[in-house]
Parts: structure tokens; C-alpha cells; sequence
């Protein structure tokens, strides 16, 4: 069974944000505006975006091979 994965853009800078929201952007592995990257849909994945949601947003992607 292959595990569900989200795609996250960073839309905002995070120049003005508290420390702990650059912080947050930077466990989320982006670094820069327009960079996507893939992070698996956990939880604890859900509560950082959650966090930075006005900086980020979702990405759809169309399911690869779905059987």
C-alpha cells in the first residue's frame, strides 16, 4: 500500500514571521517562494502547515498508477 503524500508550495516569504514560523518553514524543507516540495500526510505533517498556512499552500496532484 502506498502512502499518501502531499505537495506543498511556499506561496509568502517568511522575512516579517516570528522565529518560530521561519523555524517551521524550515522543517518543512522550503527555503525559497514557488519551491514545492513532497512530505507524507501525517499528523504531525498537518500541524506545521496548519502553522504556516498563510504562507503555504497545497499543491493538487492527480493520483500516479492508482489501482
Amino acid at each position: 500500500m502506498a502512502t499518501k503524500t502531499l505537495r506543498i508550495r511556499q506561496v509568502r516569504s517568511g522575512i516579517c514571521t516570528p522565529e518560530d514560523q521561519k523555524l517551521t518553514l524550515k522543517g518543512l524543507g522550503l527555503r525559497r517562494i514557488r519551491q514545492e516540495v513532497d512530505r507524507p500526510d501525517t499528523p504531525a505533517t498537518r500541524g506545521l502547515i496548519r502553522k504556516v498556512r498563510h504562507l503555504v499552500e497545497i499543491v493538487e496532484t492527480a493520483e500516479r498508477g492508482a489501482k
